[in-house]
């Protein structure tokens, strides 16, 4: 990509897709196209095609998606397929009619089987059954990596996909009853200690592992891939996508000591086991992206107090 590149963040003003555009701005890149929902409604195919056929951008984020956490995701399921599916379709469909020079695609690590081999390398992708609370969404996002593999194949697009562990950062949703595990602590946890409350209460055992990934890192890859990677680079290599994480992981358990003791809550920690904990462990393999010259900056600590104050001045 060049400084003066028509670069398109679909989805720019959710988490990541914001994140993308800070990296994008702070590199120099200064043809930025960006829309917000009441703009463009990606899900109306007509208005996606006059998109695409108005501003002729050449290079394609597909950072918007429908997203939650198990929750939402076993709660709308219909939603979370449908609408993931017309908004990749149209997408990608119209980013190889309008001539799109490259479109990297974001899916989520949901996409492997839930008993996958720890860590999980990217060829293991639809070798088992997906974890049942978040197939819908799952079973989307693999559609999404297929099309830009197949659009590769078939027309010979530079499309392709990453993979990214669970990511948490400014921009992300705290709703405690759609968000993902990481920023639902953070608002439980502020509210305990706001409230003196004596105790905070986890879905399932807290034993499941999980890998979290901060937003800002993700979109340093996304960049960096974009202009080091081509589709050919991972088709070749007879896989369909690259992971994007840390390489490291924790229980629920010691994410939610970790988040208590920067936020300063000192109460009890106890568990709901009626509640599903969802897949055991979910860590990826990074060493394809490792071996591209890519690597993490921001642990996790810093990063869940930078994502704590950005909770207090935007959010609290």
């Amino acid at each position: 990509m060049d400084a003066d590149s028509r670069i398109y963040v679909a989805g720019y003003t959710g988490m990541v897709g914001s994140a993308i555009v800070r990296k994008l701005e702070s590199d120099g890149y200064d043809s930025l196209i960006l829309k917000t929902h009441d703009e463009l409604d990606l899900l109306r195919q007509r208005r996606v095609e006059e998109f695409f056929e108005k501003e002729q951008p050449e290079y394609v984020f597909m950072a918007a998606a429908k997203v939650g956490g198990i929750l939402a995701n076993d709660t709308y399921r219909a939603q979370f397929i449908y609408e993931n599916l017309q908004m990749q379709n149209h997408i990608i469909h119209n980013a190889y009619r309008s001539g799109v020079k490259k479109l990297l695609f974001l899916g989520s690590s949901c996409i492997y089987p839930k008993h996958a081999p720890q860590p999980m390398k990217e060829e293991y992708l639809l070798t088992d059954e997906l974890e049942p609370t978040n197939e819908p969404y799952a079973i989307a996002k693999i559609a999404g990596i297929k099309m830009c593999e197949n659009y590769y194949k078939q027309y010979g697009c530079d499309f392709f996909s990453v993979m990214p562990t669970n990511l948490y950062g400014p921009n992300d949703n705290f709703d405690l009853e759609t968000s993902h595990v990481l920023p639902a602590l953070i608002h439980k946890f502020h509210l305990a200690k706001e409230q003196n409350k004596q105790a905070v209460i986890l879905w399932g055992t807290g034993k499941p592992k999980r890998e979290f990934l901060y937003v800002d890192d993700l979109a340093d890859a996304c960049i960096y891939l974009m202009n080091k990677v081509n589709a050919i680079d991972i088709y070749s290599k007879d896989i369909t996508h690259l992971n994007i994480g840390t390489g490291e992981d924790l229980s629920i358990n010691e994410l939610a000591e970790l988040i208590a003791s920067v936020i300063g809550f000192d109460g009890d920690i106890e568990h709901d086991t009626s509640k599903p904990d969802g897949t055991p462990r979910k860590l990826l393999d990074i060493s394809r992206i490792r071996s591209l010259g890519w690597n993490p900056e921001i642990g996790l600590e810093k990063g869940v107090e930078l994502t704590y104050n950005w909770f207090l001045q935007n959010y609290a």
